[in-house]
């Protein structure tokens, strides 16, 4: 058994997002195995509950206010211009987190430090210093592509340039950090491949085997389907949830309503589409305009929507990594239609349990058919969650994480018996 320091960016509780999801359940499989001590940023709206909640999965938990301000945005500006460190890097730099590090390292002799995801990587690193512990970072994304992507589809031409500038930035950072820990996690193939591309070809052999591919994972035995429910004088629903505080969603949700959505209007005119979701931006809250299109904000049950919802749609076009709320939507039975990037990194068989579509025709004829065809739609249901089952257990799957660890502490045990 061994001594985890497990840092996390966002508290991985409860699970309303993707990286919570990810964190959460590596926790808990570790938890079952090892000594947890989870160190965690929090924010305004996370409540004791929730840290009570991992109190009981962990050994002990440290939580540290997260703290943003304009004057600490200006000053995240000027460090990452004079030091080519990422500005949203540079601006998280919290004293309190580097105290805390300091105080847990200093009294505790941790043999793994698990850094989750690249916003934490700098923190491992802090912590690892002038210590005999072992480190892996948990890259969720290969970051500095999502910021390209972004950069490229930016209609600003200040924030374009902008953007640019993070991805070089993020390209740099990301390189480094990968390099300097010990093993490191992609949720997908894609993008092991991705980071292995931030070094030139003479380095990648001699660094692969540091990566190991371990996707995303959700717990079936805690996630019923939802029962569709839909009321029967109701036209037929479509249902975007997701963060909108994150831009990929902001961008496919407004095309979708812009391309996709009037397509579907031509044969089904009353088709509401549903956007739920936290801090959705004010174009985003623009569409409700139309009476048929809904946007709702945050929800702390989203089981109602889900229950009226006739199809799941996940419109993305840029992003990295794996997209939970496809697994989610297969845990609560809900038939998916998603564009190929959205999909990306998950297993699934097109037109079985998922239907892909690679433009706004396609996709709003994919749409159609889960809105008009009542047995394709219920045999997708069942389908999807069939898939989820087997394929995306964290239970089964995360036992690949033994494995990591094995090298990582048969390791540091050859260094201790010379």
């Amino acid at each position: 058994m061994a001594h985890i320091l497990f840092l996390t960016q966002v508290l991985p509780y409860p699970l309303n997002a993707g990286p919570k999801v990810r964190a959460y359940h590596m926790l808990r499989y570790l938890a079952e195995r090892h000594q947890v001590t989870l160190v965690s940023f929090v924010r305004p709206d996370d409540t004791p509950k929730a840290v009570q909640h991992l109190q009981g999965v962990c050994q002990t938990v440290h939580v540290v206010p997260m703290r943003r301000s304009l004057w600490r945005n200006l000053w995240a500006g000027v460090k990452g211009l004079c030091t080519g460190l990422p500005v949203v890097i540079a601006r998280d730099e919290i004293a309190q987190m580097v105290a805390t590090l300091r105080r847990l390292t200093r009294e505790t002799c941790f043999d793994v430090i698990h850094a989750d995801q690249l916003s934490m990587a700098w923190y491992g690193r802090l912590a690892a210093h002038n210590s005999t512990a072992h480190t892996l970072l948990d890259e969720h994304n290969a970051v500095y592509l999502l910021a390209r992507q972004m950069a490229a589809t930016e209609p600003s031409r200040l924030r374009r340039v902008i953007m640019a500038r993070e991805a070089r930035a993020f390209a740099r950072y990301e390189a480094a950090m990968c390099r300097d820990y010990d093993a490191v996690l992609t949720v997908t193939r894609e993008d092991r491949e991705r980071l292995l591309a931030l070094y030139p070809s003479e380095q990648q052999a001699a660094l692969a085997d540091k990566f190991t591919t371990i996707p995303i994972c959700v717990d079936p035995e805690q996630v019923m389907p939802v029962a569709h429910q839909p009321r029967p004088d109701a036209p037929p629903t479509i249902l975007h949830l997701g963060t909108m505080f994150w831009p990929p969603n902001v961008a496919g949700v407004l095309w979708f309503a812009q391309e996709v959505l009037p397509l579907v209007h031509q044969q089904e005119p009353q088709a509401r589409f549903v956007v739920v979701g936290k801090a959705p931006p004010p174009e985003v809250q623009a569409l409700a305009a139309d009476p048929r299109i809904e946007v709702t904000g945050y929800v702390a049950d989203p089981a109602p929507y889900l229950s009226a919802a006739d199809a799941f749609v996940v419109p993305l076009h840029t992003g990295e990594g794996m997209r939970v709320k496809i697994l989610d939507a297969w845990l609560w039975g809900m038939p998916v239609v998603s564009t190929s990037i959205g999909a990306e990194g998950i297993e699934a068989q097109d037109g079985e349990n998922i239907l892909i579509a690679k433009d706004a025709p396609a996709f709003a004829a994919a749409t159609l058919r889960l809105l008009t065809d009542e047995a394709m739609n219920q045999r997708m249901r069942r389908a999807g969650r069939t898939w989820v089952e087997s394929h995306y257990a964290w239970q089964v799957v995360y036992q690949q994480v033994d494995h990591v660890y094995a090298g990582l502490l048969v390791t540091e045990a050859s260094q201790e018996w010379r």
